[in-house]
């Protein structure tokens, strides 16, 4: 993952509910999203899986990007998931 990125990510929470999120480092924030040291929605939603990411150039656009998910219908979620594995 290039470390200048940022990313917007969906979770899948070990309930199946989904968690959205931003990050500059994606892998370390999954890692902590995993340990129990995320947000403190997924902290008592575990175990987490990153189901869907997107790569933006700059922190105002993953925020927004993440906004905008997050004001979408669980069934919009899942068809953006769906739509990314192709």
């Amino acid at each position: 993952m290039d470390t200048n990125m940022n990313y917007t990510y969906i979770l899948e929470c070990g309930d199946k509910s989904l968690y959205t999120g931003w990050t500059n480092n994606l892998e370390k924030r999954i890692r902590q999203h995993s340990e129990g040291k995320g947000g403190k929605y997924t902290r008592s939603h575990l175990p987490v899986r990153m189901v869907y990411f997107e790569c933006h150039e700059t922190k105002e656009a993953a925020m927004a990007r993440e906004y905008a998910i997050k004001q979408m219908t669980r069934q919009e979620k899942l068809d953006l998931i769906n739509r990314a594995r192709g």
